[in-house]
């Protein structure tokens, strides 16, 4: 095939053309694409990393303070429970005359202890009687938590106070 030196020249660049553009389509593409591929695995797979990490030294957090938490329970008097606990802190404090109610609870857990609630109405008390109180209580070093607190004025006294307090603490399962 005769071709003149213009047609000659067209044809080798429409060579060179499709050479260069099979080159990007199928090696230069594909090579950048894969490689970005591989980078966002490597962020995501390092976000997890660190994701892992981070609930790992919570777990040892947890841990630790559940060491902490056994420790306290060993340290206790045989036979402590919240119920009895309560009511000679009440007498210790004077607000046993005052208190209404105290509803024991046991709440079903799936760890090594159990979760022991008291909930506790106090009716016609002061302000400081019940900082007193609850002093006494949450730092006995018995594990003992106060919960939830409500207090509302006392409707019949002036000056005086009622309280719903649920008070937490933990035993060995």
């Amino acid at each position: 095939m005769n071709l003149s030196k213009r047609e000659k020249y067209f044809v080798s660049t429409a060579l060179c053309a499709v050479v260069i553009f099979c080159l990007l389509q199928f090696i230069i593409i594909p090579f950048f694409q894969k490689r970005e591929r591989l980078e966002n695995v490597c962020r995501s797979k390092e976000k997890v990393f660190e994701e892992i990490s981070a609930l790992s030294a919570e777990y040892q957090a947890y841990k630790k303070s559940s060491l902490g938490i056994r420790s306290i329970i060993e340290k206790r008097k045989k036979g402590f429970t919240l119920f009895s606990f309560l009511e000679k802190t009440a007498g210790d404090t004077t607000v046993k005359d005052n208190i209404k109610y105290m509803k024991p609870s046991e709440m079903q857990s799936t760890g090594p202890y159990k979760e022991t609630m008291v909930e506790i109405k106090l009716e016609g008390i002061t302000l400081k009687q019940l900082v007193d109180y609850l002093y006494r209580v949450e730092l006995s070093g018995n594990a003992i938590l106060l919960k939830r607190i409500s207090i509302k004025e006392n409707k019949r006294e002036s000056g005086y106070i009622d309280a719903v307090l649920q008070v937490v603490t933990f035993r060995q399962a």
